[in-house]
C-alpha cells in the first residue's frame, strides 16, 4: 500500500531530476540556437551629405555604427564605422558579392526627404564616409543637410567564433569598438 509519505518522498527525490532534465534540455536547445543565423541591419548618421557623379559622401559621419536584428534574437548594438569598412568584404553573404540596397534620409531646406540606393565601395576618410551609389528611386540632390543611411541585411552567424558572435553576451548592448 502506498501511503502519502511515500508520495511525498517519490516527489521529493524525483522533482530535482525532472527539473534537472529539463534545465539540460533548455540549454542544449539554446546552444542549437546560438549557431543560427541572425540578419544585421544598420543605420549610419551624418551631419550632412554631398552627391556628384554617383558617388554619395556622408559628411560628419558619427564613429559608431548601429547594428540590430529582429529573428531569431533581438540583438542591438554599436559597431566602429572604421570596422564597417573591412567587415564590408567578409564573409560568403558579404556586401561585396550582394551589394545592399538602402534608404538615405535626409533635411533638404527643412523637408525629410528619402532616396532608395544601392550601395558600393565604401571609403573612410577621416569623418567622411563615402559610397558609390545606383540610385534605385528618387532622387539625391548635390548636398543636403542632416542625413541617416537605413542599410538592408545581411545574414551572419551567431557562433561564438563568428565575426558576429564575437563577445556576444557583452555587446549585446553595448559599443564595438
Amino acid at each position: 500500500m502506498t501511503t502519502r509519505r511515500d508520495l511525498l518522498t517519490a516527489a521529493a527525490l524525483l522533482g530535482p531530476l525532472s527539473l534537472a532534465a529539463k534545465t539540460a534540455q533548455a540549454i542544449e536547445k539554446k546552444e542549437e540556437g546560438a549557431h543560427g543565423m541572425a540578419d544585421f541591419l544598420f543605420v549610419q548618421n551624418a551631419k550632412s551629405i554631398a552627391y556628384s557623379d554617383g558617388k554619395l559622401t556622408l559628411k560628419g559621419v558619427n564613429p559608431a555604427t548601429v547594428m540590430f536584428s529582429d529573428r531569431p534574437e533581438r540583438i542591438a548594438g554599436h559597431m566602429a564605422t572604421a570596422r564597417f569598412v573591412p567587415f564590408w568584404g567578409k564573409g560568403k553573404d558579404s556586401f561585396l558579392k550582394d551589394p545592399p540596397n538602402a534608404t538615405l534620409s535626409f533635411l533638404e531646406d527643412e523637408t525629410l526627404a528619402d532616396v532608395v540606393i544601392e550601395l558600393q565601395d565604401p571609403v573612410l576618410s577621416g569623418d567622411d564616409l563615402s559610397y558609390r551609389v545606383k540610385i534605385l528611386e528618387g532622387k539625391i540632390p548635390a548636398s543636403a543637410g542632416l542625413a541617416s543611411l537605413f542599410i538592408d541585411i545581411i545574414g551572419m552567424p551567431l557562433t561564438p567564433l563568428s565575426f558576429a558572435g564575437a563577445r556576444r553576451r557583452v555587446w549585446r548592448r553595448a559599443v564595438w569598438r
